[in-house]
């Protein structure tokens, strides 16, 4: 039976608490990836951020005429108000809109309840720990790929 160790990546792309908003939507563009463990400065997992935690710190903007910052509507009523809410998300942080509460497995934990979980939880990302730091991370995309393996 295969396990997170067998299917997790192990080259894990990470940001910390402090990574700007800018410098972590271009991450996830530059490894095509959905979301990041953020990770404090002994290494240890702070939380995970994803395409949808940008996307709702995005949406809280409310202004009238449209500028695209970000890949993201800003509705603008005045100048003033848009420097203020280009200040406001340039100052945000990923550890001010990373998920703290995050669900994390094991290097033992097989395939099946990798599976499991994601669908029960609604989860796309899977940190893997060991001795309480991160030792790799298991998305969805690997689960495909593990169960692809396994049909041929």
């Amino acid at each position: 039976m295969l396990t997170a160790k067998d299917i997790m990546t192990k080259d894990v792309v990470t940001v910390k608490p402090e990574t700007s908003i800018e410098e972590l939507a271009s991450l996830l563009v530059k490894h095509q990836i959905s979301g990041v463990p953020v990770v404090d400065e002994k290494g240890e997992l702070y939380g995970i951020v994803t395409e949808n935690d940008l996307i709702s710190q995005n949406k809280r903007l409310h202004i009238p005429t449209v500028v695209s910052f970000l890949d993201a509507a800003i509705y603008l009523e005045s100048s003033k108000k848009f420097e203020a809410e280009v200040k406001r998300i340039t100052a945000t942080r990923a550890g001010d809109i990373c998920s703290r509460k995050v669900l994390t497995v094991t290097e033992d934990t097989t395939l099946v309840d990798i599976a499991t979980i994601m669908d029960e939880k609604k989860t796309h990302l899977l940190p893997v720990v060991k001795n309480g730091k991160m030792v790799g991370i298991v998305g969805k995309r690997d689960v495909v790929k593990a169960v692809a393996r396994q049909a041929e």
